[in-house]
């Protein structure tokens, strides 16, 4: 099986846990640092994605595994082994590019046998491969057609399984499904997962999709300005944000920039520039927080009332300016009376809702907001 077959290659007997590992990279274009100083260790049969804005430096850390390009300063190793002085077409890795990458002259059987053909592998295991990448990605019925014959689905399916038979130690994508619509996006992220937990290689994705990535992998380095700003799994990356701008970026949150006005082992009471007090219970996390704080709070973590409830911590009065009926819930705008605009969402249906304009009350528990060095 494929699966046995990628754990023999040449690089098996070496003994790092690690695929690949980057020490201190750098890259600078004329001038221009893109990527300042990754430290990333991925592990063995890992779905690791790099998360960031356009222009962050994830597709160029991508290149730079691939050997697509040189780094300034630092290392590469996969399996334990330095890329350095390897090229790319040496290097134990395949990348699915965006656009596929196809050769249209060429049906979809001889689109899965090329790389294989350049290896001067056998006619009878290419034969065997072949059969058994179009297995793998259903696409059996398709080998005799041409990619222009083929809706996006199709080609991104094809380039995955071109990748895969040349059974690289690693495949890298680079925004995989960054061409297809909605839809389709959501089945071929089904796919992608269930591909990786049948064949149990390392896929190291770059997305700007944040729902993509949260699906996906076991594990996400968000990136910002060529750097990593946190690296965890989809709920630490969600729920614990290490820094404002990752509690920003990663889905809807509110956020109240501030001062630390008292703290304790359990509470950290944070004044915003408004005059909210905001209390949040302590985390691991913040246990040394400065001055200045930024206090996070997810849309889906926040209470609408009608009427204020009689305690709660972190209470605020507002106008219910928007409620947007979404289906699985309500999305709703509140403008507070100290000024400042909160999201949130609620399943209730909108006819329970306040009418807008109408006085309303926000709560939410310390627990469930977090404090966050400015």
């Amino acid at each position: 099986m494929l699966q046995a077959a990628s754990q023999n290659s040449d690089l098996s007997g070496l003994e790092s846990d690690f695929d690949v590992e980057l020490h201190r990279v750098f890259k600078v274009f004329n001038g221009e640092t893109a990527v300042r100083g990754v430290e990333v260790q991925i592990r063995r049969g890992e779905f690791f994605s790099i998360l960031g804005p356009s222009g962050c430096g994830k597709t160029t850390t991508l290149r730079l595994i691939a050997g697509f390009e040189t780094p300034s300063a630092g290392e590469i190793l996969i399996r334990g082994r330095s890329m350095t002085q390897v090229p790319p077409n040496e290097r134990p890795v395949n990348t699915v590019f965006q656009n596929y990458a196809l050769f249209d002259h060429m049906s979809v059987w001889e689109n899965i046998a090329f790389g294989l053909r350049l290896k001067r592998i056998g006619r009878s295991e290419i034969q065997q491969r072949v059969e058994e990448m179009l297995q793998l990605v259903k696409m059996e019925a398709f080998s005799n057609r041409y990619p222009k014959q083929l809706s996006g689905g199709q080609r991104q399916r094809i380039a995955l399984a071109r990748a895969i038979a040349n059974r690289p130690a690693v495949l890298l994508l680079d925004e995989p499904l960054g061409a297809l619509d909605l839809k389709l996006r959501k089945e071929m992220q089904m796919e992608l997962s269930n591909l990786h937990r049948n064949l149990g290689l390392t896929f190291i994705t770059v997305t700007h999709d944040q729902e993509e990535a949260l699906s996906m992998s076991d594990r996400i380095a968000v990136m910002n300005d060529g750097k990593i700003e946190q690296i965890g799994s989809p709920t630490e990356i969600y729920q614990r944000p290490s820094t404002p701008f990752v509690a920003d970026f990663i889905g809807e949150t509110n956020l109240f920039e501030g001062t630390v006005e008292s703290q304790d082992h359990d509470l950290v009471v944070v004044r915003s520039h408004s005059g909210l007090k905001l209390v949040v219970a302590r985390q691991p996390e913040n246990e040394h927080l400065s001055h200045h704080a930024v206090v996070s709070i997810r849309p889906e973590n926040i209470q609408l009332h009608s009427d204020p409830p009689e305690s709660a911590p972190n209470l605020y009065r507002g106008h219910l300016q928007t409620a947007m009926y979404l289906g699985t819930h309500t999305h709703c705008v509140v403008t507070l009376d100290s000024g400042e605009s909160v999201t949130l969402r609620q399943v209730s249906r909108p006819e329970d809702l306040p009418s807008p304009d109408s006085p309303v009350y926000l709560s939410w528990h310390p627990h469930q907001s977090i404090v966050l060095a400015a």
